[in-house]
């Protein structure tokens, strides 16, 4: 339930169960987890989604069976957050729950003006991936990182992008070309060089 487009130098990897609003099954974290580690030799990685909604996070049923607390999400993040190539994430709609943690370890999030933004794990009763709110926290500070995984607050686009959760709101029917666009010098240089740059500018 995952699309991997190779075809390019920059893998294209599309979440494909909008019937399900791209809940995450166990299989679907696995998929995506060895999608991404692969992708070292990739020259960039997009993230998106078919449909309206990014992702609604774990499959419900799979949630209430083990998968909220499975180690696998937390394999997937640090996957992404370890690539040498660029990573965005292209929000074509909702972001929720620990779906979050693949956006929040790339290196740029670029979102639809639809998009929401929420992680329930307090209401739910589950702690966050450890390293979610490191990450969420780098971005936004400390406070609002806690408005949203103990308050619970939801978040539109607008907010999102003002508090720095993402980077920039996007036509929908542009955001796969814009986010190709960011790639474009990424992509063209060396492995060596990119990896030396984000090395340099450090991981979030």
């Amino acid at each position: 339930m995952i699309n991997v487009d190779k075809t390019n130098p920059v893998w294209v990897v599309t979440l494909n169960r909008p019937d399900k609003a791209n809940a995450l099954t166990e299989q679907m974290l696995i998929d995506l987890r060895d999608t991404a580690r692969d992708a070292k030799d990739a020259r960039g990685l997009i993230l998106t989604g078919e449909g309206k909604v990014f992702s609604a996070g774990a499959d419900l049923d799979a949630a209430r069976a083990g998968l909220a607390t499975s180690p696998l999400w937390e394999e997937l993040s640090g996957a992404i957050a370890d690539l040498p190539c660029m990573s965005i994430a292209a929000l074509n709609g909702t972001l929720a729950g620990g779906a979050m943690g693949m956006a929040l370890a790339c290196d740029m999030r670029i979102a639809a003006e639809s998009a929401k933004f929420f992680y329930p794990v307090m209401k739910l009763g589950y702690l966050p991936q450890p390293s979610d709110p490191m990450r969420m926290r780098a971005l936004i500070g400390p406070a609002r990182a806690k408005m949203i995984l103990m308050g619970g607050e939801k978040i539109l686009a607008e907010e999102a992008l003002s508090i720095g959760l993402i980077d920039r709101i996007v036509d929908p029917a542009d955001l796969l070309d814009h986010a190709h666009s960011l790639m474009t010098d990424s992509a063209a240089a060396t492995p060596e060089h990119c990896a030396g740059i984000k090395g340099m500018i450090g991981a979030v």
